[in-house]
């Protein structure tokens, strides 16, 4: 996506040196971030410098293949690095789907697990751009679309998920209308959504996370897309907390709820999202928030009763009966419909 005048993916590789757009300054402050080794790249994962499914993907693919720069054909080395990489951030399949590809690749030779990194992201791409294609078909010209979090090209090395059908429609000429949920406590809404559609002059406003029933039952809400984290084979679906609470909303008002995500999403290997591992945040990003003063500086402050303790689960599981429809690269199937995916993924 354009940046001003140029032109940015959300996280690249260049000589070894894993570059990305540090997200943790966005929106007040647009830096490149660069880690020179596997350990930093791991260390930008957990710190969320770089974030969402398909983000944390590539990142996580570039830290394996920069373990194999780093440590060639040293096996107990290279198995380390993978572990410490899985353990990054544990509910993004994506992750786990990418350390394993390069993983494998690089039992080969270091240039086949850079290849397959490189492969990797462009996959991303080519899947979020489709993802946006086969989206695009449901929102109609005046559709005022509700999404939570930020699934958009931050989210993955470009177009996104949840966004790019949004994106799609808005270069197709179709007038349509954006609800950006806050999403707290870290605010990728309010931060990273509302300034990729700034940039994308996609109109649009942002609500706080609990008026999303109010502007549904005044009918002001024509669909909810968002995106995910790991989708298990049932359709059971995690992702930013807070989403189940909009599938309910949803619901409630016989509103259409879609989940967008591509098929490195989707773990066949669980049954249902009971298996699903939820990610426990440090309860400081809950009662901290940052912010920029009247100086311009970035500050972060306390905005809780001191001493309070904090809860921070950094998602929640969407039962798939809450589901209308996924929006994959694939094309757009019901929960009961997965199954058909299985052969992109198994070659089944």
């Amino acid at each position: 996506m354009k940046v001003g005048n140029d032109y940015f993916l959300t996280i690249w590789m260049e000589d070894g040196v894993v570059k990305m757009i540090n997200q943790n300054r966005l929106p007040f402050f647009f830096e490149i971030y660069s880690c020179k080794n596997y350990k930093e790249t791991c260390e930008a994962i957990k710190n969320m410098t770089v974030r969402g499914a398909g983000a944390i993907g590539v990142a996580a693919g570039y830290a394996m293949a920069q373990a194999y720069i780093e440590y060639g054909n040293n096996k107990k080395a290279i198995d380390d690095a993978k572990s410490e990489i899985e353990s990054t951030r544990p509910t993004a399949r994506n992750l786990f789907f990418a350390v394993e590809e390069v993983y494998n690749a690089g039992k080969l030779s270091i240039n086949s697990a850079i290849e397959k990194a490189e492969e990797l992201s462009k996959s991303d791409i080519e899947a979020s751009k489709n993802i946006g294609i086969y989206g695009e078909q449901l929102i109609k010209d005046n559709s005022k679309i509700l999404t939570h979090c930020n699934a958009g090209w931050l989210a993955f090395s470009d177009y996104g998920s949840a966004l790019s059908p949004i994106y799609k429609a808005h270069s197709s000429g179709k007038k349509i209308f954006v609800y950006v949920d806050e999403t707290r406590p870290r605010g990728q809404g309010a931060r990273l959504t509302a300034w990729e559609l700034s940039q994308a002059e996609v109109d649009f406003a942002i609500i706080p996370d609990n008026a999303g029933a109010y502007y549904a039952s005044k009918g002001e809400i024509d669909l909810i897309i968002t995106g995910a984290d790991r989708i298990a084979s049932n359709g059971d679906t995690a992702n930013k907390i807070g989403t189940f609470e909009k599938a309910i909303v949803a619901k409630a008002f016989e509103i259409p709820f879609y989940i967008a995500a591509p098929l490195s999403t989707f773990d066949f290997n669980l049954i249902d999202g009971n298996s699903i591992v939820i990610e426990e945040r440090s309860g400081n990003e809950v009662i901290y928030q940052q912010g920029i003063d009247r100086e311009g500086l970035l500050r972060e402050i306390l905005i809780a009763s001191p001493g309070s303790k904090a809860l921070n689960p950094a998602f929640d599981i969407t039962p798939y009966n809450y589901i209308t429809a996924f929006i994959t690269e694939k094309g757009i199937f019901k929960p009961n419909e997965l199954f058909k995916l299985r052969k992109f993924l198994y070659d089944e």
